[in-house]
Parts: structure tokens; sequence; C-alpha cells
């Protein structure tokens, strides 16, 4: 109950977490009430779940341990596997080589304290210190309420997306054998091969995921200037094809605009300007280097002159097609197909009578 309490009152100073959108900032929550919105969803929540485990617990047999018979260890079969949140502990011990050095009367076993002790700490350190890492490589020192959209932070996309598929090349080489005899391969080509992907893909991964954030940039940035189709393409008395673009809703365009754009952090001299050496420049070049390879390819939104440009455009593009739109608005669609209108001296023909 304290932890609840202590969770409540960190909700309340610190506001909510939410993605961008009208009205949204750092500093409120857009939303529905407590009362009685969520509070009925949480009550309905209840009542789903206590019903669904009474359900379970008259109808349904868990582990039936009068049917297995007692335990005996030396009945094993075959394909077993470790538990899905051991399954990559297991895969990386897989994959690495059959190293061991006896040094003395001692041998150390590094194909078992590399994967199952050093790779799990790197990989729960970084977990823990990346926050951090990547506020001091970005000297971004802001409250942080909004959520960015995965395309507006490339970078920290594409490292997310490299870590999942480490992930998972590790999980599927701890069923290396499962594959190995469902598929008809050899288990040793499966484990070479792993053992060369699990560097290659993740990087592949963290390219192609970050160029794809990019695209996506580029496409709201796009939007913003140009708007977006709206599928109707219409002919002008002069008999040009057009496309019409409308803007934006409002709810879009507030999502693409609530990105932040951040510049990297510049590179200072090496001396001031009074020729003296400036304290710590190694640490101050790695952090902009890192700022630099953080945020150097990012897309920024269009400047507020850009935006009043493209509002002028839209407008006046309107303002010429305006006529033509309101032709097309004005269209029936009949059930008939018509090739010759009699407006203009023809007959109605109907395609089914030929």
């Amino acid at each position: 109950l304290a932890l609840i309490s202590a969770h409540l009152m960190m909700v309340w100073h610190q506001k909510h977490t939410q993605y961008p959108g009208p009205g949204r900032t750092e500093k409120n929550v857009v939303g529905f009430p407590l009362l009685p919105v969520y509070m009925a969803k949480a009550g309905g929540f209840f009542f789903i779940v206590f019903g669904v485990t009474t359900l379970m617990a008259g109808l349904v047999t868990i582990n039936p341990i009068w049917a297995f018979g007692p335990y005996t260890p030396d009945q094993v079969s075959a394909g077993s596997q470790p538990d899905w949140y051991m399954g990559w502990l297991d895969g990386a011990v897989r994959l690495t080589p059959n190293w061991e050095w006896n040094i003395g009367a001692y041998s150390i076993s590094w194909n078992v304290l590399l994967p199952t002790v050093v790779l799990p700490g790197i990989i729960f350190t970084l977990l823990g210190v990346y926050p951090w890492i990547e506020k001091w490589a970005t000297g971004d020192n802001r409250e942080h309420n909004i959520l960015d959209r995965p395309r507006n932070v490339p970078t920290r996309t594409a490292i997310g997306v490299m870590a999942i598929v480490f992930y998972g090349m590790l999980w599927i080489s701890g069923g290396n054998d499962i594959l190995a005899t469902t598929f008809g391969l050899s288990i040793n080509a499966i484990t070479y091969t792993l053992r060369v992907a699990i560097f290659i893909v993740p990087a592949l991964a963290f390219v192609i995921t970050k160029r794809i954030c990019l695209s996506l940039q580029r496409r709201d940035r796009e939007k913003l200037l140009h708007g977006i189709e709206s599928g109707n393409i219409l002919r002008t008395p002069e008999g040009e094809f057009i496309e019409i673009h409308i803007p934006l809703p409002a709810k879009d365009r507030a999502k693409i605009l609530g990105k932040v754009d951040h510049a990297p952090i510049a590179i200072e001299a090496g001396v001031d300007e009074n020729g003296v050496a400036r304290p710590l420049r190694s640490v101050k070049g790695a952090q902009a280097r890192f700022s630099r390879w953080y945020y150097g390819d990012n897309v920024a939104l269009p400047s507020p002159e850009e935006l009043a440009a493209a509002e002028a455009h839209a407008a006046h593009e309107l303002h010429d097609h305006g006529s033509v739109l309101e032709d097309f608005k004005n269209l029936e669609i009949t059930s008939e197909p018509v090739l010759h209108s009699p407006a203009v001296g023809g007959h109605e023909s109907n395609p089914h009578q030929h």
C-alpha cells in the first residue's frame, strides 16, 4: 500500500507520460477523467479477470500429478528446452566456442563464464545506464512527459531494434537442436552460421531501422508542406489532370509538430580565445562526436516561414481550383453507365443492350 501511495504521488507530481497531440505539454495531462471513465474501466477489468480465474479454477485441470505418476528422473523426453526467460542464455552457451584456460591446478571455462556471467552483466548494466548515456551524449536535461515517436529518435529506435534482434538470435540458437531435427539440417552448420550472424544481422537491423525512421521523418515534413492526397483526380476545363491535396487534420499536424529538433553539440576548439587549453577537451570532443552520430542525420521540421508559405500556396491552389471542386461535389453517380450524354446531342446507350 505504501508503494501504491508513493506511485500515485509521483504520478501527481511528475504527470503521466502521454503521446504527442493537440494541447499536450510536459506540464499537463490531456485525456479522460478518473471518475467515471477510468474507474469504470478498472472495475470492468477486475470483473473480467475475476470471472476468468473462477472459470479456470472450476473447469480447467492444471498440473494433474496423479495422471503423470511418480517422478522418475531417468525418463527424460528428447528435445527438452529451457524456459523462455532462460532461452537466450542457453543459446549464448551453445554459441560460445569451447574456450578453456588451465592455469596451474585451476581451470577457467570461458565457454560458461562469458555467456552466463559476463554477457548478462554487460546487458543489464547497459539497460540501467542507457538513459544517463543518452543524456550525457545529447546534452538534453529537459523534463520529459511527452513520449517520443520512434521515427523522431531514429538512433534510439535503431539501437532498440538491434538489441531485440540480438536477443532473438540468441533465443533461436537456444533451439538449434530442434531446428536441426525439424528441418533436417546439420546442427554444426546452424551453430557456425549463428556465430557469424550474431554480429552481422543486428548491425544490419540497426542500419535498416535508422533509414526507415529517417524516411518517415521526410514523409512527415512533406505532409506539413504539401498536405496529403485526397485521392480525387480532377480534370480542369483546360484538360489538366490534378489531384487536390488537403491539409493535415489538426490532430495529425499536432502529432508531427510535437517533435523537438535537437542540434548536435558543437565541437569546441582545443584552446579558448586566450590560447589556453580547454580542460577536459577530450571528453567534450567525445560528447560532441557522439551527439553528432546521434542527431546528425535527423530531418528538421519546416521553419515557421516555410509553413506559412506552404499554407499560402495551399490557399492559392484551392482558390484556383475551387470551381472544379464544387463541380466534383455536385456530381451524382448513376447506377447505369452513360456512354453518350444527351446534353451534347448524343443518345444514352446502355452497354448491356449491345
